[in-house]
Protein backbone atom coordinates (compact mmCIF):
# COMPACT_ATOMS: atom_id res chain seq x y z
CA UNK A 1 0.00 0.00 0.00
CA UNK A 2 1.50 3.32 -1.06
CA UNK A 3 1.35 6.55 0.92
CA UNK A 4 -1.61 7.94 -1.01
CA UNK A 5 -3.69 4.81 -0.36
CA UNK A 6 -2.84 4.91 3.35
CA UNK A 7 -3.91 8.54 3.47
CA UNK A 8 -7.18 7.72 1.76
CA UNK A 9 -7.82 4.90 4.24
CA UNK A 10 -7.24 7.29 7.11
CA UNK A 11 -9.44 9.99 5.64
CA UNK A 12 -12.44 7.72 5.04
CA UNK A 13 -14.26 5.98 7.85
CA UNK A 14 -14.23 2.27 7.12
CA UNK A 15 -17.42 1.09 5.40
CA UNK A 16 -19.16 4.48 5.44
CA UNK A 17 -17.31 6.66 2.96
CA UNK A 18 -17.64 9.64 5.32
CA UNK A 19 -14.60 11.78 5.86
CA UNK A 20 -12.85 12.08 9.23
CA UNK A 21 -10.99 15.22 8.25
CA UNK A 22 -11.61 18.02 5.83
CA UNK A 23 -9.53 17.91 2.67
CA UNK A 24 -8.96 21.26 1.02
CA UNK A 25 -7.22 22.70 -1.99
CA UNK A 26 -6.59 26.19 -3.27
CA UNK A 27 -8.36 28.16 -5.98
CA UNK A 28 -5.80 28.90 -8.71
CA UNK A 29 -8.02 30.25 -11.52
CA UNK A 30 -11.31 32.15 -11.59
CA UNK A 31 -13.39 32.27 -14.77
CA UNK A 32 -16.80 33.93 -15.28
CA UNK A 33 -18.42 30.48 -15.42
CA UNK A 34 -16.11 28.20 -13.40
CA UNK A 35 -13.06 28.09 -11.15
CA UNK A 36 -10.05 25.79 -10.95
CA UNK A 37 -8.78 24.23 -7.73
CA UNK A 38 -5.34 22.70 -7.17
CA UNK A 39 -4.70 19.98 -4.63
CA UNK A 40 -7.92 17.97 -4.88
CA UNK A 41 -7.37 15.90 -8.02
CA UNK A 42 -6.52 12.72 -6.08
CA UNK A 43 -9.49 12.95 -3.71
CA UNK A 44 -12.56 13.76 -5.83
CA UNK A 45 -14.56 12.21 -8.63
CA UNK A 46 -16.91 13.71 -11.20
CA UNK A 47 -20.12 14.92 -9.58
CA UNK A 48 -18.61 15.56 -6.13
CA UNK A 49 -19.37 18.89 -4.51
CA UNK A 50 -16.69 21.34 -3.45
CA UNK A 51 -17.25 24.53 -1.46
CA UNK A 52 -15.47 27.64 -0.29
CA UNK A 53 -16.25 30.32 2.27
CA UNK A 54 -17.45 33.70 1.00
CA UNK A 55 -19.03 36.44 3.16
CA UNK A 56 -19.39 33.96 6.04
CA UNK A 57 -21.37 31.60 3.82
CA UNK A 58 -20.43 28.35 2.12
CA UNK A 59 -20.82 28.49 -1.65
CA UNK A 60 -20.90 25.14 -3.41
CA UNK A 61 -20.03 23.86 -6.84
CA UNK A 62 -19.75 20.53 -8.63
CA UNK A 63 -16.67 18.84 -10.06
CA UNK A 64 -17.08 18.70 -13.84
CA UNK A 65 -13.49 17.93 -14.88
CA UNK A 66 -10.42 16.37 -13.27
CA UNK A 67 -6.84 16.43 -14.54
CA UNK A 68 -3.36 16.38 -13.09
CA UNK A 69 -3.27 20.17 -12.85
CA UNK A 70 -6.43 20.45 -10.76
CA UNK A 71 -10.20 20.17 -10.90
CA UNK A 72 -12.75 22.36 -12.66
CA UNK A 73 -15.65 23.43 -10.43
CA UNK A 74 -18.92 24.73 -11.84
CA UNK A 75 -20.66 26.75 -9.08
CA UNK A 76 -24.34 26.49 -8.20
CA UNK A 77 -24.37 30.21 -7.46
CA UNK A 78 -24.43 32.33 -10.60
CA UNK A 79 -21.86 34.72 -9.13
CA UNK A 80 -18.38 33.51 -8.32
CA UNK A 81 -17.13 35.41 -5.28
CA UNK A 82 -13.88 33.52 -4.82
CA UNK A 83 -10.40 34.93 -5.27
CA UNK A 84 -7.05 33.43 -6.07
CA UNK A 85 -5.74 31.55 -3.04
CA UNK A 86 -9.15 30.96 -1.45
CA UNK A 87 -9.25 27.54 0.24
CA UNK A 88 -11.74 25.11 -1.34
CA UNK A 89 -12.83 21.97 0.50
CA UNK A 90 -14.75 18.80 -0.22
CA UNK A 91 -18.30 18.95 1.12
CA UNK A 92 -19.92 16.11 3.00
CA UNK A 93 -22.91 14.00 2.10
CA UNK A 94 -25.33 16.06 0.00
CA UNK A 95 -27.91 13.39 -0.89
CA UNK A 96 -31.58 14.25 -0.59
CA UNK A 97 -33.60 12.57 2.14
CA UNK A 98 -37.24 13.11 1.11
CA UNK A 99 -40.20 12.67 3.40
CA UNK A 100 -43.94 12.53 2.83
CA UNK A 101 -44.21 15.84 4.69
CA UNK A 102 -42.48 17.52 1.71
CA UNK A 103 -45.75 17.41 -0.22
CA UNK A 104 -47.21 20.90 -0.43
CA UNK A 105 -43.74 22.51 -0.42
CA UNK A 106 -41.68 24.52 -2.91
CA UNK A 107 -37.95 23.80 -3.02
CA UNK A 108 -34.95 24.72 -5.12
CA UNK A 109 -32.73 22.40 -7.14
CA UNK A 110 -30.60 21.56 -4.09
CA UNK A 111 -33.58 20.62 -1.93
CA UNK A 112 -33.70 23.83 0.12
CA UNK A 113 -37.16 25.33 0.85
CA UNK A 114 -38.23 28.42 -1.08
CA UNK A 115 -41.54 28.96 0.72
CA UNK A 116 -42.08 30.38 4.20
CA UNK A 117 -43.21 27.13 5.77
CA UNK A 118 -40.09 26.38 7.76
CA UNK A 119 -37.32 23.81 7.28
CA UNK A 120 -37.94 20.49 5.56
CA UNK A 121 -38.16 17.38 7.71
CA UNK A 122 -35.52 14.89 6.49
CA UNK A 123 -36.62 11.36 5.79
CA UNK A 124 -34.86 8.14 6.76
CA UNK A 125 -33.82 7.01 3.28
CA UNK A 126 -31.46 9.13 1.15
CA UNK A 127 -31.92 9.16 -2.63
CA UNK A 128 -29.45 9.92 -5.40
CA UNK A 129 -30.19 12.43 -8.09
CA UNK A 130 -28.32 10.30 -10.62
CA UNK A 131 -29.90 6.92 -9.79
CA UNK A 132 -30.21 4.21 -12.39
CA UNK A 133 -33.68 3.36 -13.79
CA UNK A 134 -35.23 -0.01 -12.90
CA UNK A 135 -34.01 -2.96 -14.92
CA UNK A 136 -35.90 -3.41 -18.19
CA UNK A 137 -36.75 -7.00 -17.30
CA UNK A 138 -38.21 -6.19 -13.88
CA UNK A 139 -40.30 -3.19 -14.85
CA UNK A 140 -44.07 -3.51 -14.81
CA UNK A 141 -45.99 -3.16 -18.06
CA UNK A 142 -47.94 0.02 -18.84
CA UNK A 143 -51.60 -0.80 -19.46
CA UNK A 144 -53.80 1.27 -17.11
CA UNK A 145 -55.66 4.07 -18.98
CA UNK A 146 -55.35 7.63 -17.71
CA UNK A 147 -57.96 10.33 -18.23
CA UNK A 148 -56.35 13.75 -18.47
CA UNK A 149 -59.55 15.75 -18.85
CA UNK A 150 -58.15 17.43 -21.99
CA UNK A 151 -60.47 16.38 -24.81
CA UNK A 152 -57.96 16.59 -27.65
CA UNK A 153 -55.54 14.34 -25.75
CA UNK A 154 -58.08 11.82 -24.48
CA UNK A 155 -59.45 11.44 -28.00
CA UNK A 156 -56.41 11.38 -30.25
CA UNK A 157 -53.38 10.70 -28.02
CA UNK A 158 -54.71 8.90 -24.92
CA UNK A 159 -52.25 8.16 -22.14
CA UNK A 160 -51.61 5.38 -19.64
CA UNK A 161 -50.29 5.55 -16.10
CA UNK A 162 -46.53 5.14 -16.25
CA UNK A 163 -46.26 6.54 -19.77
CA UNK A 164 -43.80 9.27 -20.77
CA UNK A 165 -45.12 11.88 -23.18
CA UNK A 166 -43.56 15.02 -24.61
CA UNK A 167 -45.28 18.31 -25.42
CA UNK A 168 -43.40 19.88 -28.34
CA UNK A 169 -43.88 23.52 -29.27
CA UNK A 170 -42.17 26.79 -30.02
CA UNK A 171 -42.26 29.69 -27.59
CA UNK A 172 -45.61 31.30 -26.86
CA UNK A 173 -47.77 28.51 -28.30
CA UNK A 174 -49.28 27.34 -25.00
CA UNK A 175 -47.02 24.65 -23.50
CA UNK A 176 -47.19 25.95 -19.95
CA UNK A 177 -50.95 26.48 -20.14
CA UNK A 178 -51.48 22.91 -21.32
CA UNK A 179 -49.26 21.66 -18.50
CA UNK A 180 -51.41 23.47 -15.93
CA UNK A 181 -54.43 21.67 -17.38
CA UNK A 182 -52.68 18.31 -17.18
CA UNK A 183 -51.64 19.03 -13.58
CA UNK A 184 -55.32 18.67 -12.63
CA UNK A 185 -55.28 14.96 -13.57
CA UNK A 186 -56.96 12.77 -11.00
CA UNK A 187 -55.82 9.36 -9.84
CA UNK A 188 -52.32 10.30 -8.65
CA UNK A 189 -51.04 10.01 -5.10
CA UNK A 190 -48.18 12.50 -5.57
CA UNK A 191 -47.41 15.23 -8.11
CA UNK A 192 -43.86 16.49 -8.67
CA UNK A 193 -43.42 19.60 -10.82
CA UNK A 194 -40.06 20.92 -12.03
CA UNK A 195 -40.03 24.46 -13.46
CA UNK A 196 -36.67 24.69 -15.22
CA UNK A 197 -35.41 27.93 -16.69
CA UNK A 198 -38.88 29.47 -16.81
CA UNK A 199 -40.06 32.94 -15.84
CA UNK A 200 -40.12 33.77 -12.16
CA UNK A 201 -43.69 35.05 -12.27
CA UNK A 202 -44.93 31.64 -13.44
CA UNK A 203 -44.13 30.02 -10.10
CA UNK A 204 -46.95 31.66 -8.16
CA UNK A 205 -49.25 31.47 -11.15
CA UNK A 206 -48.73 27.72 -11.24
CA UNK A 207 -49.14 27.37 -7.47
CA UNK A 208 -52.28 29.48 -7.24
CA UNK A 209 -53.75 28.30 -10.53
CA UNK A 210 -55.27 24.96 -11.48
CA UNK A 211 -52.82 22.93 -9.37
CA UNK A 212 -54.00 24.67 -6.20
CA UNK A 213 -56.62 21.99 -5.55
CA UNK A 214 -53.90 19.33 -5.62
CA UNK A 215 -51.29 21.38 -3.78
CA UNK A 216 -51.50 19.19 -0.69
CA UNK A 217 -50.00 16.28 -2.65
CA UNK A 218 -47.61 18.28 -4.84
CA UNK A 219 -43.93 19.18 -4.62
CA UNK A 220 -42.53 21.95 -6.81
CA UNK A 221 -38.84 22.11 -7.71
CA UNK A 222 -38.02 25.57 -9.06
CA UNK A 223 -35.00 26.88 -10.93
CA UNK A 224 -35.82 30.07 -12.83
CA UNK A 225 -34.09 31.34 -15.94
CA UNK A 226 -31.89 33.79 -14.02
CA UNK A 227 -30.23 31.02 -11.99
CA UNK A 228 -26.96 29.37 -12.91
CA UNK A 229 -26.74 26.53 -15.46
CA UNK A 230 -25.81 24.19 -12.61
CA UNK A 231 -29.11 24.88 -10.83
CA UNK A 232 -31.10 24.50 -14.04
CA UNK A 233 -29.30 21.23 -14.76
CA UNK A 234 -29.88 19.99 -11.23
CA UNK A 235 -33.62 20.81 -10.94
CA UNK A 236 -34.99 18.02 -13.20
CA UNK A 237 -32.67 15.50 -11.56
CA UNK A 238 -33.92 16.51 -8.12
CA UNK A 239 -37.53 16.26 -9.31
CA UNK A 240 -36.98 12.79 -10.77
CA UNK A 241 -35.24 11.66 -7.57
CA UNK A 242 -38.26 12.80 -5.54
CA UNK A 243 -40.61 11.04 -7.95
CA UNK A 244 -38.55 7.85 -7.63
CA UNK A 245 -38.76 8.03 -3.84
CA UNK A 246 -42.56 8.20 -3.85
CA UNK A 247 -42.76 5.59 -6.62
CA UNK A 248 -40.75 3.18 -4.49
CA UNK A 249 -43.17 3.88 -1.64
CA UNK A 250 -45.93 2.49 -3.87
CA UNK A 251 -47.39 5.81 -5.04
CA UNK A 252 -48.69 6.60 -8.50
CA UNK A 253 -46.66 9.73 -9.31
CA UNK A 254 -47.26 12.44 -11.90
CA UNK A 255 -43.99 14.10 -12.93
CA UNK A 256 -44.15 17.34 -14.92
CA UNK A 257 -40.95 18.94 -16.24
CA UNK A 258 -41.12 22.34 -17.96
CA UNK A 259 -38.92 22.29 -19.89
CA UNK A 260 -36.43 19.57 -20.84
CA UNK A 261 -34.92 21.86 -23.46
CA UNK A 262 -33.77 24.28 -20.76
CA UNK A 263 -32.16 21.31 -19.03
CA UNK A 264 -30.35 20.48 -22.27
CA UNK A 265 -29.17 24.09 -22.59
CA UNK A 266 -27.82 24.01 -19.04
CA UNK A 267 -26.14 20.62 -19.60
CA UNK A 268 -24.50 22.08 -22.71
CA UNK A 269 -23.12 25.04 -20.75
CA UNK A 270 -21.67 22.72 -18.11
CA UNK A 271 -20.14 20.39 -20.69
CA UNK A 272 -18.55 23.26 -22.59
CA UNK A 273 -17.00 24.54 -19.36
CA UNK A 274 -15.58 21.04 -18.83
CA UNK A 275 -13.88 21.24 -22.22
CA UNK A 276 -16.16 19.04 -24.34
CA UNK A 277 -16.33 19.86 -28.06
CA UNK A 278 -19.59 20.96 -29.67
CA UNK A 279 -20.88 18.50 -32.27
CA UNK A 280 -24.42 19.57 -33.26
CA UNK A 281 -25.67 23.16 -33.13
CA UNK A 282 -23.42 23.84 -30.16
CA UNK A 283 -24.51 20.78 -28.19
CA UNK A 284 -21.85 18.48 -26.78
CA UNK A 285 -21.94 14.66 -27.00
CA UNK A 286 -22.76 14.25 -23.30
CA UNK A 287 -26.04 16.15 -23.73
CA UNK A 288 -27.38 13.40 -26.00
CA UNK A 289 -26.48 10.74 -23.45
CA UNK A 290 -27.75 12.73 -20.45
CA UNK A 291 -31.23 13.19 -21.95
CA UNK A 292 -32.16 9.49 -22.29
CA UNK A 293 -30.58 8.80 -18.90
CA UNK A 294 -32.90 11.36 -17.31
CA UNK A 295 -36.04 10.41 -19.24
CA UNK A 296 -35.63 6.65 -18.72
CA UNK A 297 -35.86 7.13 -14.96
CA UNK A 298 -39.55 8.00 -15.38
CA UNK A 299 -42.03 5.28 -16.24
CA UNK A 300 -43.23 2.15 -14.44
CA UNK A 301 -41.38 0.84 -11.44
CA UNK A 302 -40.71 -2.76 -10.58
CA UNK A 303 -43.63 -5.16 -10.34
CA UNK A 304 -45.65 -4.44 -7.22
CA UNK A 305 -44.41 -0.87 -6.82
CA UNK A 306 -45.71 2.45 -8.07
CA UNK A 307 -45.12 4.24 -11.34
CA UNK A 308 -44.05 7.64 -12.64
CA UNK A 309 -46.17 9.17 -15.40
CA UNK A 310 -43.85 11.70 -17.05
CA UNK A 311 -45.04 14.76 -18.96
CA UNK A 312 -42.11 16.69 -20.42
CA UNK A 313 -42.41 19.96 -22.29
CA UNK A 314 -39.93 20.50 -25.12
CA UNK A 315 -39.23 24.01 -26.37
CA UNK A 316 -38.58 23.61 -30.10
CA UNK A 317 -35.95 26.20 -31.01
CA UNK A 318 -37.03 28.27 -34.00
CA UNK A 319 -40.12 26.04 -34.45
CA UNK A 320 -37.78 23.46 -35.97
CA UNK A 321 -39.11 20.07 -34.89
CA UNK A 322 -35.98 18.42 -36.31
CA UNK A 323 -33.80 20.29 -33.84
CA UNK A 324 -31.21 17.78 -32.47
CA UNK A 325 -32.53 17.97 -28.90
CA UNK A 326 -36.19 17.67 -29.92
CA UNK A 327 -35.37 14.76 -32.22
CA UNK A 328 -33.43 12.97 -29.48
CA UNK A 329 -36.23 13.40 -26.94
CA UNK A 330 -38.96 12.39 -29.40
CA UNK A 331 -37.19 9.10 -30.07
CA UNK A 332 -36.90 8.33 -26.34
CA UNK A 333 -40.44 9.03 -25.14
CA UNK A 334 -43.62 6.96 -25.48
CA UNK A 335 -45.33 9.56 -27.64
CA UNK A 336 -45.43 13.26 -28.45
CA UNK A 337 -48.05 16.00 -28.55
CA UNK A 338 -47.27 18.74 -31.06
CA UNK A 339 -48.54 22.28 -30.53
CA UNK A 340 -48.82 24.19 -33.81
CA UNK A 341 -48.31 27.95 -34.03
CA UNK A 342 -50.69 28.16 -37.02
CA UNK A 343 -53.47 26.62 -34.90
CA UNK A 344 -52.71 29.03 -32.05
CA UNK A 345 -52.88 31.94 -34.52
CA UNK A 346 -56.43 30.84 -35.33
CA UNK A 347 -57.32 31.14 -31.63
CA UNK A 348 -57.88 27.40 -31.14
CA UNK A 349 -56.49 26.29 -27.79
CA UNK A 350 -54.98 23.96 -26.83
CA UNK A 351 -53.21 24.29 -30.17
CA UNK A 352 -52.70 20.54 -30.61
CA UNK A 353 -51.95 19.28 -34.08
CA UNK A 354 -53.79 15.96 -33.89
CA UNK A 355 -52.27 14.75 -37.17
CA UNK A 356 -48.70 15.33 -35.94
CA UNK A 357 -49.26 13.90 -32.45
CA UNK A 358 -49.07 10.27 -31.42
CA UNK A 359 -49.33 8.10 -28.33
CA UNK A 360 -47.48 4.80 -28.65
CA UNK A 361 -49.69 3.24 -25.97
CA UNK A 362 -53.05 4.37 -27.34
CA UNK A 363 -54.08 0.80 -28.21
CA UNK A 364 -54.23 0.03 -24.48
CA UNK A 365 -56.87 2.75 -24.07
CA UNK A 366 -59.09 2.63 -27.17
CA UNK A 367 -61.74 0.00 -27.66
CA UNK A 368 -61.90 -1.43 -31.22
CA UNK A 369 -64.82 0.87 -32.06
CA UNK A 370 -63.04 3.93 -30.66
CA UNK A 371 -59.89 3.07 -32.59
CA UNK A 372 -61.84 2.87 -35.85
CA UNK A 373 -63.64 6.13 -35.07
CA UNK A 374 -60.38 7.97 -34.37
CA UNK A 375 -58.92 6.60 -37.60
CA UNK A 376 -61.87 7.97 -39.56
CA UNK A 377 -61.72 11.33 -37.76
CA UNK A 378 -58.02 11.66 -38.57
CA UNK A 379 -58.80 10.90 -42.20
CA UNK A 380 -61.44 13.62 -42.33
CA UNK A 381 -59.15 16.16 -40.68
CA UNK A 382 -56.31 15.28 -43.06
CA UNK A 383 -58.62 15.69 -46.07
CA UNK A 384 -59.92 19.01 -44.75
CA UNK A 385 -56.42 20.42 -44.19
CA UNK A 386 -55.02 19.11 -47.49
CA UNK A 387 -57.75 20.92 -49.44
CA UNK A 388 -57.65 24.19 -47.49
CA UNK A 389 -55.89 26.13 -50.28
CA UNK A 390 -58.17 24.60 -52.92
CA UNK A 391 -61.26 25.71 -51.02
CA UNK A 392 -59.90 29.20 -50.46
CA UNK A 393 -59.37 29.59 -54.20
CA UNK A 394 -62.95 28.54 -54.92
CA UNK A 395 -62.01 25.20 -56.44
CA UNK A 396 -64.30 23.19 -54.17
CA UNK A 397 -67.81 22.34 -55.41
CA UNK A 398 -70.12 20.38 -53.10
CA UNK A 399 -71.40 17.09 -54.44
CA UNK A 400 -68.31 16.06 -56.39
CA UNK A 401 -66.51 14.32 -53.49
CA UNK A 402 -68.62 12.75 -50.75
CA UNK A 403 -65.73 12.36 -48.29
CA UNK A 404 -64.66 15.98 -48.74
CA UNK A 405 -68.25 17.12 -48.33
CA UNK A 406 -68.39 15.24 -45.03
CA UNK A 407 -65.08 16.73 -43.91
CA UNK A 408 -66.20 20.29 -44.70
CA UNK A 409 -69.30 19.80 -42.54
CA UNK A 410 -67.82 17.86 -39.62
CA UNK A 411 -64.23 19.09 -39.14
CA UNK A 412 -65.17 22.66 -38.04
CA UNK A 413 -67.48 21.08 -35.45
CA UNK A 414 -64.67 18.80 -34.30
CA UNK A 415 -62.33 21.76 -33.93
CA UNK A 416 -64.93 23.65 -31.94
CA UNK A 417 -65.52 20.64 -29.69
CA UNK A 418 -61.79 20.41 -28.93
CA UNK A 419 -61.55 24.01 -27.68
CA UNK A 420 -60.69 24.08 -23.99
CA UNK A 421 -58.97 26.39 -21.53
CA UNK A 422 -57.86 25.99 -17.89
CA UNK A 423 -60.98 27.71 -16.54
CA UNK A 424 -63.26 25.07 -18.10
CA UNK A 425 -64.09 21.88 -16.20
CA UNK A 426 -62.16 18.76 -17.12
CA UNK A 427 -63.83 16.43 -19.59
CA UNK A 428 -65.18 13.24 -18.05
CA UNK A 429 -65.82 11.43 -21.34
CA UNK A 430 -64.18 12.97 -24.41
CA UNK A 431 -65.96 10.66 -26.86
CA UNK A 432 -69.37 11.52 -25.40
CA UNK A 433 -68.56 15.25 -25.51
CA UNK A 434 -67.57 14.94 -29.17
CA UNK A 435 -70.71 12.99 -30.03
CA UNK A 436 -72.91 15.66 -28.49
CA UNK A 437 -71.03 18.41 -30.35
CA UNK A 438 -71.47 16.67 -33.72
CA UNK A 439 -75.22 16.33 -33.17
CA UNK A 440 -75.67 20.09 -33.00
Amino acid sequence: MNALQRLEEFVLTEGTGRRKVQISGTIREVNPSYYRVAGLSQFVKLGDRVGFEAHEKTQAGEVVRIDDGGVTIKPFNGRIEAGIGTPAFILGDTALSPDHSWRGRVINALGDPLDDLGPLVPGHRPVRNDAEPPSAMTRARVTTPLKTGVKAIDLFTPLCQGQRIGIFAGSGVGKSTLLTMLAKCEGFDTIVVALVGERGREVREFLEGPIHANLHKSIMVVSTGDESPMMRRQAPRTAVALAEYFRDCGDSVLLIVDSVTRYAHAARDVALAAGEPAVARGYTPSVFSDLPRLLERAGPGQEGRGSITGIFSVLVDGDDHNDPVADNIRGTLDGHIVLDRAIADQGRYPAINVLGSISRLADHVWSPDQKELVRRLRGLIARYEDTRDLRLMGGYHPGNDQELDQAVVLVPKIYEALRQDPSMPASRDAFMDLAQALKQ
